[in-house]
């Protein structure tokens, strides 16, 4: 199963961003979306799971989307949440993938058995922070993760 996923848009989806998801069968949303119209695009590529970030909370448009999430992806069990920081700090151990975002910056990094990915940021650059998203091809067997840079 292809997987795309992308966080901190901040109210701007790229258009390389739409062409490198083109084809997933689901989109991970991480947080900090910035509007509804985001979602909208994602969701006509691929079915969508998708978590608040720090800058949606006072969004009207973002009341009922959680703050996090845990869910089942191709026989994998995902927690979902747009700042680690606010990840339980024992996760059950079923639990074998961890999204966040907020940081804007990407991250793949294995915990024993359980991968930690963060795409970092699909938006305005912060910084001098690339600009990124993640592709996941997950099987019941393994997660193969890969950063795509969105500018050059």
């Amino acid at each position: 199963m292809k997987v795309g996923v992308i966080s901190d848009t901040h109210g701007l989806l790229r258009p390389e961003a739409l062409a490198a998801l083109a084809g997933c069968e689901r989109i991970i949303h991480g947080g900090d979306i910035g509007s509804l119209e985001i979602l909208d695009q994602l969701a006509s590529i691929a079915p969508l799971h998708v978590v608040r970030g720090n800058n949606d909370l006072d969004a009207p448009w973002a009341r009922d989307i959680a703050d996090s999430l845990h869910f089942n992806l191709n026989g994998r069990e995902v927690w979902l949440v747009h700042d680690i920081a606010d990840a339980p700090a024992v996760l059950d151990d079923a639990i074998t993938l961890v999204i966040t975002g907020h940081s804007h910056k990407p991250l793949i990094e294995w915990r024993g058995e359980r991968l930690y990915l963060n795409p970092g940021s699909a938006g305005r650059r912060r910084f001098k922070l690339p600009v990124t998203l993640a592709l996941l091809e997950v099987t019941g067997t393994a997660m193969e993760p890969q950063l795509i840079s969105l500018l050059e």
